[in-house]
């Protein structure tokens, strides 16, 4: 029994490992509100924004939904990189004035849409061109920028032309990479135990 055990429980963190090292998908979140813009405003508007980084399919999946805006929406997008973690500014580096389809002169709604990241349209020209002037180099930049925390997104609206509510996107474990983490920890716990009797 306790090799049977042993055995289980090494399959299942090899299995966890391998999954875990070969994730393709970078799933990140930003809280966006008033007081998190620069500079910091009243604002009572909030939003949330979860972003999907798919390294193998070259997108980006961005998923939006605000409400209580003072102003009616005029630009939505993603800024990067900025020189430090979790605060500054940037330039865009997504699409301008806003992502395609995006809603426009409302001041609450959602966004659902997929960016192909290979293509030019999906940013903003200037950042392709300070990125080796190739979506390649735009992308690699991007992607670094959001492992780093160093990118964040923005709701520009009437009432605030700069920005009325944005938040940094920061990481979140991909539920099926910390489910199988779990996993391998629980297998390693097991192999301990039996070693042990």
């Amino acid at each position: 029994m306790n090799r049977f055990l042993c055995a289980t429980a090494l399959v299942v963190a090899t299995l966890g490992f391998v999954r875990f090292s070969s994730a393709t998908i970078f799933s990140y979140e930003a809280f966006l509100d008033g007081p998190s813009e620069s500079p910091p405003n009243a604002s009572p508007a909030t939003g949330l924004a979860e972003v999907d980084y798919n390294d193998a399919l070259h997108t980006l999946h961005v998923n939006i939904s605000f409400s209580g805006l003072l102003g009616t929406t005029t630009a939505s997008h993603i800024h990067a990189p900025t020189a430090t973690a979790g605060s500054g500014t940037a330039g865009v580096a997504t699409t301008t004035p806003y992502f395609a389809g995006f809603p426009i002169g409302v001041t609450s709604g959602t966004y659902d849409n997929t960016l192909d990241l290979t293509q030019a349209s999906s940013y903003n020209p200037s950042y392709v061109t300070a990125n080796g002037g190739t979506t390649a180099g735009a992308e690699s930049a991007l992607a670094a920028a959001l492992a780093a925390d160093e990118a964040y997104l923005n709701i520009h609206s009437t009432v605030f032309p700069g920005g009325e509510i944005r938040g940094f996107l920061i990481a979140v474990p991909e539920p099926c990479s910390f489910a199988l983490a779990i996993g391998a920890t629980f297998g390693l716990a097991l192999v301990s135990r039996a070693r042990r009797r």
